[in-house]
């Protein structure tokens, strides 16, 4: 696509997001932040950030939009630009070694990153070439010491033991615990045991506008409190049960929960939440698991109150079919938009007839789902969208 992707967001919420968008390293320090004639704000991001943001114009969202602005987004001033220092500074480190910075080696600098605190974590395609091997005690030094921090990270992939840990690797510094802050929600986690959503922020302050007074909420795939924490501080919930079967995510969440001051409205029940004994309890319940939740729906149809019923909030990654190639490029990304949201509707129908049946099973009674509403989170892949369904479940 022409032009500059950002993000617009509602003005209340654009110092926030651009905070969050900042500290992961999302935010294209080297352009202007835009003020648009309608009120909304433009936050520049860089393209390689996209695979973990939105890449389409999501139809309902409330909090924010990727565009690709074709006017001008104006740069700042060079000198200021982060990038450009650290290249500089490496160029001369490769010299003192009798290197030189080729082009090939250019492309080998990180291009963006995730700050936690005085902790950088970088992502696992910079510094790969074997040169860096040659001078890494400097290397490091020289790199923590341009981006303003103490310690060092790099992130490798994600491993499949089933408690999805990230394979980071601490570079410099003595231990890998960090403070995030997330619309005022503080959450403290070991970046080598537990990983942080970077991409879930829309549907995070989503919850948080929720009203859940009074309510009693299940959360099935807790985390370090990710959906948890906006719950109890935010929504205002008034009590959470929170499912966790990561040790490592466990010990964060509970030191969260102490730190966000709502420990006494949680409790966490560590283990397989398919062996969860709650039932009957739940007046929501959130299902954040991807890229499927499909197991957890019978434990999930357990915990609902059997008189009142409750919502189902149900996290799936959907994949629409490819589009052929069409003459007309705004065509052609019309005619993609509808089959993403005729693919999002599908599988919705289908979660609420399954869901439906597995009540009726349960309970052997008649209930009615109700489609509220279906979210669009993010996007994976030009035709894997990371979408939340919203579905009302009542005894009929």
């Amino acid at each position: 696509m022409d032009g500059v992707p950002c993000l617009r967001v509602p003005s209340c919420h654009a110092q926030e997001l651009k905070s969050s968008l900042q500290s992961r390293g999302f935010l294209d320090r080297n352009l202007c932040i835009v003020k648009d004639v309608d009120g909304t704000v433009l936050l520049p991001i860089l393209q390689s950030s996209l695979v973990h943001l939105d890449v389409q114009s999501p139809a309902n969202s409330s909090i924010g939009e990727i565009v690709w602005r074709k006017g001008p987004v104006q740069p700042k001033k060079a000198r200021g630009r982060t990038g450009g220092k650290l290249e500089k500074i490496l160029e001369e480190l490769l010299e003192s070694h009798g290197e030189v910075l080729t082009e090939e080696l250019r492309r080998d600098l990180p291009r963006s990153f995730q700050r936690h605190g005085d902790l950088i974590l970088l992502g696992d395609s910079c510094f790969t070439l074997p040169v860096w091997k040659k001078m890494e005690d400097q290397l490091w030094s020289a790199v923590s010491s341009t981006l303003g921090v103490k310690r060092l990270a790099k992130m490798g992939r994600i491993s499949q033991t089933g408690f999805r840990s990230p394979a980071v690797t601490m570079l410099l510094g003595e231990h890998s615990w960090v403070t995030h802050v997330d619309n005022g929600i503080r959450y403290d986690f070991d970046v080598t045991k537990c990983m942080f959503s970077a991409g879930n922020i829309t549907e995070k302050l989503r919850v948080a506008a929720l009203d859940c007074t009074g309510e009693t909420v299940v959360d099935l795939y807790a985390g370090i409190g990710y959906f948890t924490l906006p719950y109890l501080v935010h929504a205002k919930a008034s009590h959470v049960h929170a499912c966790e079967w990561n040790p490592h995510a466990v010990e964060a969440l509970q030191k969260n929960l102490q730190a966000n001051g709502v420990s006494e409205r949680c409790t966490i029940h560590q283990g397989d939440n398919r062996q969860l004994q709650l039932r009957d309890v739940a007046d929501r319940v959130n299902l954040g698991l991807i890229p499927s939740s499909e197991e957890a729906w019978p434990v999930a149809c357990r915990l609902l109150k059997k008189k009142t019923g409750g919502i189902l909030h149900i996290h799936h990654n959907v994949t629409s079919p490819s589009q052929t190639a069409a003459a007309d490029e705004a065509v052609q990304r019309v005619s993609g938009k509808k089959a993403d949201k005729e693919a999002w509707q599908a599988w919705a129908n289908h979660a609420a007839n399954r869901i439906a049946s597995l009540l009726r099973d349960l309970t052997s009674a008649a209930w009615l789902t109700n489609i509220q509403h279906i979210e669009h989170v993010k996007s994976y892949a030009p035709h894997v969208h990371h979408i939340v369904l919203d579905l009302e479940c009542r005894p009929s």
